[in-house]
Formats: structure tokens, sequence, C-alpha cells
């Protein structure tokens, strides 16, 4: 049965459905709605947004409809515009308490149009799975508000530039919304009223602080490079990338790790360079396997369409930003009923709001991550200040 979430919020309990809107007694056979909503998680129910790939509901839109749709969402927008002005929070309110009833009605009917529509004649992408469960996550994420703080970061503010970007992110943006559809390889990007997590400048990373005890990170030790390891079918080195290629592949014992990593990359994404000739890096033999007629098929169900010479690059990225988001997906499933949670994700790095009574998981989380790839795992008092931990 088609149906319509009144609202994206956990708490916010209410749907529309069978022509009317409910708020208990709800039907057992609710299976497919436009867009995901915390406050009915039955892993039964299919996402049209997810079928569409992350169009808007205007873009999926049959054309008999379109008026309708416009109009609704004229009012909608005229609606939260004003709650705008009366500076509502709706991250604090549910819509159904604000919204006029009826419209709720007309606005959710055309929804279901759509929604049915969008099941008609969209075919369910290969990754729809990986797709809805790391959108789940994001949307958990979303309604976490940061812990931000500048009383320990007062040289910051000897700089005008940064005195100015500190404040107002302070007072404008508390939370990470990231926008899963942003780019065509999958990796994330933010939506414009989003904290600016993945572009923020690295210093300004001090103002986040833990709502626990320590910020915990995890990334991989040269990530795009075991990457490429790995679809090449080859054993990961169990320790420093990027040393091991200069003891066995670049074999210059004079060469400095910063300048091995700069060759190999100068390398790896120039088709035409011959820098290196080794089979452990057969960048042919990769592109043979996954690039076909104009299209790389990533490992991950993903079909993305370009040009030779930006294929290779394109596969790495992507099997690196979907390993990441995969591992994040499983970290946050060990981490239930715990009191550490996933507080951001960037790029090839997770990031956990850690509390120290969760200690006898640390391993268990580090092993969920690595799954062969070597990682690094730190921690500190803010998401700048972190050390290495050995375990």
């Amino acid at each position: 049965m088609i149906f319509q979430a009144l609202d994206d919020k956990s708490e916010c309990i209410g749907i529309y459905v069978d022509g009317k809107l409910s708020f208990e007694d709800f039907p057992d056979n609710l299976t497919k709605t436009w867009r995901y909503s915390a406050s009915i998680t039955d892993p039964a129910v299919e996402y049209a947004w997810i079928r569409a790939g992350g169009r808007n509901i205007a873009d999926c839109c049959p054309e008999d409809l379109c008026n309708e749709l416009q109009a609704t969402q004229r009012k909608m927008k005229a609606y939260l515009k004003s709650f705008k002005i009366a500076k509502v929070n709706m991250a604090d309110h549910c819509v159904f308490d604000l919204i006029p009833h009826d419209f709720l009605e007309q606005f959710c009917e055309i929804k279901n149009k759509i929604t049915e529509h969008v099941f008609d004649t969209y075919e369910k992408p290969d990754n729809y799975e990986h797709l809805n469960a790391v959108y789940k996550l994001l949307h958990k994420i979303r309604y976490q508000k940061l812990n931000l703080n500048s009383e320990d970061c007062k040289h910051l503010f000897y700089s005008s530039m940064n005195r100015q970007k500190i404040q107002e992110l302070m007072k404008n943006y508390s939370r990470i919304d990231y926008n899963m559809f942003g780019t065509i390889t999958g990796r994330l990007t933010t939506h414009p009223e989003s904290f600016p997590m993945l572009t923020l400048k690295k210093d300004l990373r001090r103002i986040i602080k833990p709502h626990n005890d320590l910020m915990m990170s995890l990334d991989y030790n040269g990530a795009e490079i075991r990457t490429l390891l790995d679809l090449c079918g080859q054993d990961q080195p169990e320790y420093d990338i990027h040393e091991w290629n200069v003891q066995n592949i670049i074999k210059d014992m004079e060469m400095t790790r910063e300048e091995a990593k700069l060759y190999f990359f100068a390398w790896l994404y120039n088709p035409e360079s011959k820098d290196i000739d080794s089979e452990y890096y057969d960048r042919e033999k990769v592109l043979d396997k996954y690039y076909k007629d104009g299209y790389i098929y990533t490992p991950y169900g993903r079909k993305i369409k370009v040009e030779q010479r930006k294929a290779l690059n394109y596969l790495i990225q992507s099997t690196t930003a979907d390993r990441v988001l995969e591992k994040a997906v499983l970290v946050d499933k060990m981490l239930e009923g715990k009191k550490s949670f996933i507080s951001h994700v960037v790029h090839d790095e997770i990031v956990i709001d850690y509390a120290d009574q969760d200690r006898d998981i640390v391993i268990g989380i580090r092993d969920i991550f690595e799954d062969g790839y070597m990682a690094n795992l730190r921690a500190g008092k803010d998401y700048y200040n972190l050390n290495e931990i050995k375990l």
C-alpha cells in the first residue's frame, strides 16, 4: 500500500494513507512511499526517491499532474517561508502541528500518485539496498546536533576571516545534511543549509567537540591505492602503502614518502604516463574488467558514463566512497544501543563521537572498518587534535 509520512523526524509520527491522515493504528501493509522517514522504519518499505536516483519529485511528475503539483508546492513553500520569517525551527516541530490538515491531505495525495508513477516506470537500481542503508544513516546524522565550541580556539580569532567564519558557523549551522546524490561517483556532498563538513578549513575543525569523551577517527592508509590493489586482485601490504611502493615498485630509496605519494598519483591518473611499470598495478586489466561501452560498472552496482581517459579515476573514487559508506553502515549497526555514535563521514574517514564506556568494542569497530585494508585509528578532544591510537 502506498503512503506518505507527514514528517521525516522519528518523534513526528503521522502518515497519509488510503485517502486520510492517520496518527495511530497504522495498516500492516505499508509498502511504498516517496522517501524515508525515521518515524516509519519497516525494512519492507521501498522508496521511490531512491529508484529515481535522487531526482526531485517535480522531475518525476507525469505531465498530467504537473499543474497540480506546482500549485501544492507553491503553497507548501509559502508555509515554510512564513515559518522561517517567524524564526520557527522546523527541526524542533512536527509539520502536521503547523500546517492545516486539509492541505496536507491534498499534498500527500499528489505525492502518492507520483510515487505510484515512479514505481511503474523506473527500474529498481542494482545498488538499491546499498543506497537505502546509506541514506538511513545519513538521515540519522542529519538530526544530530554538532557540539560547536570555540572556547579554546582564541588564536584562530586573530584572523578576521577565521573569526567571521567561526561566528557564522556557530550561529547558523549545527547539523550536517549530506547529499547522497550530489556526484555521479557517489562521493558525498552537502546541501547549502548544511554545516560544511566536507569543505571546512582544517584549522576550524577545532571547534567540533564531542558530546561524549573523545572524537575518534578511522581512515584508510592510502585509500585509493588500496582500492586499486583490491580491484587488481592483489594482496594488501600490512604497512604504509607509500613506503611499500618506494621499496617494491618505485625502488628509489632516496625518495621520501611524500615524493613517492605525488609520483604515484601523477602516474595513476595519467593514462599516458609510463613512469611505473608493474604487473602489481595493472590499470589495463582493471579497465578491461570494469569499463564497457563507455560505462564503468563498479563492484557496488553503479553504472557511470565516462570517457576512457577518466574511467579509472571514476572507478577508484566511486568504489572507495561506497566502501567507506558500506563500512559506516556496519559500524553504525555495531553502535546500536551504545552511547557512542557516528558523528560524520569525510571522504575515506568515519568519525565517531566516542564514549569511554564503549571501549570494549573499539577493536571490533576497527576490524569492521579495515576488512583487509590498513586503517589509521586516532582520537582526541576535538576533531582537529587527533592522536594515533595503537591497539
